[in-house]
């Protein structure tokens, strides 16, 4: 496993990677202290397949370091460490993409088990940031079916599959896929039902008719 740290503080970005070293022994890190850095690294290995991002950094203003990631590895997954934890930036931050956010304060093993989630395809929020969390408008609630109607086919096919309990590799295995692209459509899938955890999905689609929405065409 490739993983890249971006942090423009050198003590911080050594205790991520301890972290991570301990967590995945074989994994190799990549580091970099800023947004061009971290471009750059990305184009030269596409082989990474994480990326944990601080927010603030000297010359980034708002989510620009993360837009950019994202627009020069739009099928790497994020995860946001920072020192914010205000609740309007954590549903920004996962508004502009984010697979997760953590807080700097956190601990080795919610860390480690937010590093986790997101290799999995999941998006991951500490509990404690959950609740504080804005709640998504009532809206989002009424258009949940219109929402998973607009998944591609592809993506209805992996998201029945994450309804009956399928981990990444058993879904993998029945579409004859890579694990990375299942990666990308959980990814997807969350975004588009506005969704943090695959266990919301469950939840959020036992409401539906689910086989009448699939059963309709889908883009």
């Amino acid at each position: 496993m490739h993983l890249l740290i971006v942090d423009d503080h050198p003590l911080f970005r050594e205790a991520l990677a301890s972290v991570v070293g301990l967590a995945y022994p074989a994994a190799t890190l990549h580091e970099a202290d800023g947004i061009a850095g971290a471009c750059a690294i990305l184009g030269a290995q596409p082989a990474v397949e994480i990326v944990l991002l601080d927010l603030s950094m000297q010359g980034v203003t708002g989510f620009e370091g993360l837009m950019a990631i994202r627009a020069r590895a739009p099928r790497v997954p994020i995860l946001v460490v920072s020192g914010l934890e205000d609740p309007r930036i954590i549903r920004e931050a996962l508004d502009h993409g984010a697979a997760g956010f953590v807080p700097k304060a956190v601990d080795r093993a919610t860390l480690t088990r937010a590093i986790a989630d997101v290799l999995a395809g999941g998006l991951f929020v500490p509990a404690s940031l959950q609740a504080a969390a804005p709640a998504a408008p009532a809206r989002h609630k009424a258009s949940l079916a219109e929402r998973v109607a607009s998944l591609t086919p592809q993506q209805l096919r992996v998201l029945s599959m994450i309804r009956q309990g399928k981990l990444n590799k058993q879904i993998a295995h029945e579409l004859q896929v890579g694990d990375s692209t299942v990666k990308a459509h959980v990814s997807e899938i969350l975004r588009k039902l506005d969704v943090i955890s695959r266990t919301q999905i469950v939840i959020e689609t036992a409401r539906l008719d689910f086989d009448r929405i699939t059963a309709e065409p889908g883009p």
